[in-house]
């Protein structure tokens, strides 16, 4: 503000009006109740200025915007607790930071609490696979253990010579020497005594032969035997023109037939095979068995039991 002049002093006097003199302003200081926690304070106080008694205004604006100004600050700062202060925009952005950091860890705390749970999960799932695998391969060693003591039982019954003929001829080298031909048939009965599987049956060439020289030959036809059945079984050998070389010596006779009765031996081998779990659990059997048989050539179509001729193993 700078001083006034002379003339604008003089300027001004005439059309000012007439003012009454200035009163005095009092202020009235009334006690703010804040309460807190039932507690009343009287620590801040409210200043509220009075109008003189005639009711003009004492001051400009300017001055009433300042006292004005002043009240409320006084008002602010009067509302404000013992021992409480004022929050700047730094505490702010401090409490924003501490927030966030805050969450980064209940975030954290989270993953950490998941990961936890997730390894479990995983473990569970191991020691189940774990457990059905060693489960299911104690069922079936179970199963193959049940099943080894139920093997199929094989009993010989006869043997038939249809035709046995010795005659003198040579090989396919032009070698000279006595030549046998033979048919026959061979009688057995299979059982399967399984409870709980059927089998498959075959079986390996069976051989009749003489001094280790095989001169009939056939073999058991597939078939399948379900569990706690039987049947007979028919096996046809057939033998044309089998040099016996060195060993038919002294066996040819005018009648074709052999003079003396003759030592044969019949083998081979019954392979039967289960399948109690699918292809997992699948026992095979095989029995191996021999039989002692005298030809007699006056025994042409009659049946030669092999029920005590025979071994199995």
């Amino acid at each position: 503000m700078h001083a006034k002049t002379d003339s604008e002093v003089t300027s001004l006097a005439p059309s000012s009006p007439n003012r009454s003199p200035r009163r005095p302003v009092y202020y009235v200081q009334s006690p703010s109740r804040d309460s807190h926690d039932g507690e009343k304070t009287t620590t801040s106080f409210q200043s509220t200025p009075v109008l003189s008694p005639a009711g003009s205004p004492p001051h400009s604006h300017s001055s009433v915007g300042r006292h004005s100004r002043e009240s409320s600050s006084s008002r602010f700062s009067g509302s404000l607790k013992p021992g409480s202060r004022k929050i700047s925009p730094n505490d702010v952005g401090l409490k924003k930071g501490q927030k966030k950091i805050d969450v980064i860890e209940e975030e954290g705390l989270l993953e950490d609490e998941e990961s936890q749970r997730g390894l479990p999960r995983r473990c569970y799932f191991l020691a189940f696979v774990v457990g059905f695998f060693v489960l299911f391969t104690l069922f079936s060693l179970i199963l193959w253990g049940a099943s080894k003591p139920q093997k199929p039982k094989i009993t010989m019954k006869s043997i038939t010579f249809e035709r046995f003929l010795i005659q003198a001829g040579s090989d396919s080298t032009g070698v000279a020497t006595d030549m046998v031909s033979t048919n026959s048939t061979v009688k057995l009965t299979f059982r399967n005594t399984a409870s709980f599987f059927g089998v498959h049956v075959t079986s390996t060439p069976v051989d009749l032969s003489y001094s280790d020289i095989p001169f009939g030959t056939g073999s058991v036809k597939k078939f399948y035997q379900s569990r706690k059945s039987q049947r007979p079984v028919a096996i046809s050998l057939i033998g044309n023109k089998i040099p016996l070389y060195g060993s038919g010596a002294g066996l040819s006779s005018s009648t074709g037939t052999p003079a003396l009765p003759l030592p044969l031996k019949l083998s081979f081998v019954v392979k039967s095979r289960a399948y109690v779990l699918g292809k997992l659990v699948k026992p095979k059997f095989n029995k191996k068995i021999e039989c002692s048989v005298t030809f007699d050539p006056k025994k042409l179509n009659v049946p030669i039991s092999l029920k005590n001729s025979c071994t199995y193993d």
